[in-house]
This record gives C-alpha cells, sequence and structure tokens, in this order.
C-alpha cells in the first residue's frame, strides 16, 4: 500500500469529576467521525507544538483554556491511504465555561459509560491504556475501509 498521506493531529480528553468531556460528532458534512464519540483536537499548524495546538483547538471547539495538558500516547492511525500521527493528551487542570462547538455537541460522559457509546474500536484500546494510568505509550491502529485489522503497542 503506498502512502499518500501523512498528518499530524491532537487529541484530548478533558476530565472532570469522573467524566470524559466527548465531542459526538454530527454538525459537519462528509466527517469520518460523523455520528461517533470522541475527543477534542485537530490538526497541527505549520510552526505550532503539538501542546500548542491542543490548547488552541480546545478553546475553538470548547471554549475551555487548558491549563496543563499531560501528553499521555502518541497514536499511529493507518487508515486506508493515510498516515495519522495523533498526540494524545488528557487533561483536569482548565478554566472557561463551555460554548457551543460548530463539529457537534460537547458531552460529559461518566468514563464507566464511555464503552458503551459509538466509539472507534481502536478508541476502547487507548482508553483501556488511560484507565490503567499508562504514564505514556505509543500505538498503532490499523484500519481498513474504517474496520479495525491491527493494533500494535510499542
Amino acid at each position: 500500500m503506498n502512502v499518500t498521506k501523512q498528518t499530524l493531529t491532537t487529541l484530548c480528553y478533558v476530565e472532570k469529576e469522573g467524566k470524559y468531556l466527548m465531542l459526538h460528532r454530527t454538525k459537519k458534512e462528509h466527517d469520518i467521525n460523523k455520528d461517533k464519540y470522541i475527543g477534542i483536537g485537530g490538526h497541527i499548524e505549520h510552526g505550532e507544538t503539538p501542546t500548542e495546538c491542543i490548547k488552541r483547538e480546545a478553546l475553538e471547539e470548547t471554549g475551555l483554556i487548558l491549563k496543563n495538558p499531560r501528553l499521555r500516547g502518541l497514536i499511529t492511525f493507518v487508515i486506508d491511504d493515510t498516515d495519522e500521527y495523533s498526540f494524545l493528551y488528557t487533561c483536569t487542570d482548565f478554566e472557561g465555561t463551555l460554548s457551543e462547538c460548530r463539529e457537534g455537541d460537547l458531552e460529559w460522559i461518566e468514563k464507566e459509560r464511555i464503552f458503551d457509546l459509538p466509539l472507534w474500536e481502536g478508541d476502547k484500546v487507548f482508553f483501556k491504556l488511560l484507565d490503567e494510568e499508562e504514564a505514556f505509550f505509543s500505538l498503532k491502529l490499523v484500519y481498513e475501509n474504517d474496520v479495525l485489522i491491527r493494533t500494535e503497542r510499542d
């Protein structure tokens, strides 16, 4: 398989009172994440560090100011002809008021309910690692036609 595209992204799960802030992707057209629950985040812009990116994306998508996002992992998503390298963060230190998101509905979801939501299969893998309090991990998730066919952990 020839890779035609590589992207750098960030992903963050803001935590509060045993809940994660989740984005239910319902508003964007032609969205690979349509109707799924995901974290907040987005593409790293030119000259931006991953931490600068997740702080910017959090403010744009949620209205929240992340104080000390914690880098928890590097996830390599191999999706058909694209390799996406995503810096995974969690954050418990934030301020601000939750605002409306143009990409979907923001919801605080109890951690024990996460696996009941429509998620990508690979997300379940890294949620388990987050729950186990792994200090840092590297994970590869390989998808073909939106189906998880392989996971690898460094």
